[in-house]
């Protein structure tokens, strides 16, 4: 007589199984009684008072409305006057240069923040040590300086 081939590890498997199957699809009977899906629209209605806050109760028609302006809302970014072209203009301090490579870096004397420069952004030549003047640009890298001057002592 031939042996059966179900262990009684396969028939625990099964037994784990087929309960699972069962206890999801009682979770899915029970979801379905308790959907509150197709509700009532009042429900889903929100409402916005006078402060911004997000409410479930209507505005009371009563309530005295203030008038605003269109010109009073400001949005983020304030009016400006025009920049004048000297100001955009920026004093540091060549703290390296390497003139074989062609390239360096200035140290702002405002923000002590460290400046990459390129000899093609170069109007006079620079050492280190020397007092300069420059403009920036954004380059994928980071700032560059530009049109880098020397001043006169």
């Amino acid at each position: 007589m031939a042996k059966s081939r179900e262990t009684f590890n396969k028939k625990e498997k099964e037994k784990k199984r087929l309960k699972k199957k069962q206890e999801k699809e009682e979770k899915k009977e029970a979801r379905k009684a308790s959907s509150s899906r197709g509700g009532d629209l009042d429900d889903m209605i929100a409402y916005v008072d006078a402060d911004g806050n997000i409410t479930s109760t209507p505005p009371d028609p009563s309530e005295k409305r203030k008038k605003i302006e269109l010109e009073d809302i400001e949005v983020s970014v304030s009016k400006q006057a025009p920049v004048d072209p000297e100001d955009l203009r920026r004093k540091g301090k060549v703290t390296f240069f390497n003139t074989s490579k062609g390239y360096g870096f200035i140290k702002d004397l405002e923000t002590q923040e460290s400046i990459f420069v390129h000899v093609k952004g170069l109007i006079d030549d620079i050492q280190e040590n020397d007092q300069v003047t420059f403009e920036t640009e954004k380059t994928p890298k980071g700032l560059s300086a530009v049109d880098v001057k020397l001043v006169e002592k």
